[in-house]
């Protein structure tokens, strides 16, 4: 832990209870010297109320009379054997309330443009849980029909980088793994930039497909063989097998 909890309003009770330097205080709550000048000045942290290090046992008297004594002397936290070894806890990124109702396209566009991406992943990049990435791959989300996919970097849910560095590692561990990759699944997991510089394929379409070998050309010797001669054609009564007019029967007046 190298920054007190509630850093800023420690801050603020440090420049209102004592005589420690900007720049000591700011080293230690995390801060830039200039903002806890602001907050001498009362332009920054407007109204935060101050927390008490000593109370709270982050800092010890004699810790605040040295830094008075000497300009020079960095303030650090107060040892808890306890702590050592614990970690932050690792969850999903915050997500502005502004921006929670774009999360559900970002998620769609990262399903259907990059689906090598675990949900693990996505999670990370737009801020959201595994049951939300889960209903959206699966099509049951209650708001499906409505949702169209757009990009979580267009809706500053991340960043272009952050998105890069999540396909990357996607490739690189879908070559760990062996698997063989078709060319439409490789485009996807290069980079966006790199994606968009690529020159798109040619494809015939596909109510042309059978068609590569049509020609307009005349084919070599002529198929319907000697009946180029008028005489030679068949009538029509030929085709129906009508009998001629002699050929019928009499039919009785009675």
């Amino acid at each position: 832990m190298s920054k007190p909890i509630m850093a800023k309003a420690t801050a603020v009770w440090l420049v209102d209870n004592t005589t420690i330097s900007f720049k000591q205080i700011a080293d230690f709550c995390g801060l830039h010297e200039l903002e806890v000048q602001g907050i001498a000045d009362g332009d920054v942290a407007t109204g935060v109320k101050g927390f008490d290090p000593i109370a709270n046992n982050q800092l010890t008297q004699e810790d605040i009379d040295t830094a008075q004594a000497n300009p020079l002397f960095k303030l650090k936290l107060k040892f808890y054997a306890a702590a050592v070894g614990e970690e932050k806890r690792r969850g999903p990124r915050y997500t502005p309330l502004s921006k929670r109702q774009d999360r559900p396209a970002s998620i769609l566009w990262l399903v259907k443009f990059h689906p090598e991406l675990t949900d693990g992943q996505i999670s990370k990049l737009v801020g959201t849980t595994k049951p939300t990435i889960q209903a959206i791959r699966e099509r049951t989300h209650w708001n499906i029909s409505n949702i169209q996919p757009i990009d979580p970097v267009a809706l500053g849910l991340c960043k272009q980088s952050e998105l890069d560095a999540a396909v990357q590692k996607a490739a690189k561990k879908k070559e760990a793994d062996g698997e063989v990759m078709t060319d439409d699944e490789r485009r996807k997991l290069v980079s966006t930039e790199q994606s968009l510089d690529m020159e798109p394929e040619p494809k015939i379409p596909a109510a042309m497909s059978g068609l590569e070998t049509f020609s307009l050309s005349e084919p070599e010797g002529d198929p319907r063989g000697d009946m180029d001669d008028e005489d030679d054609l068949p009538d029509a009564d030929s085709f129906f097998n009508l009998p001629s007019g002699d050929d019928q029967p009499d039919i009785d007046d009675d």
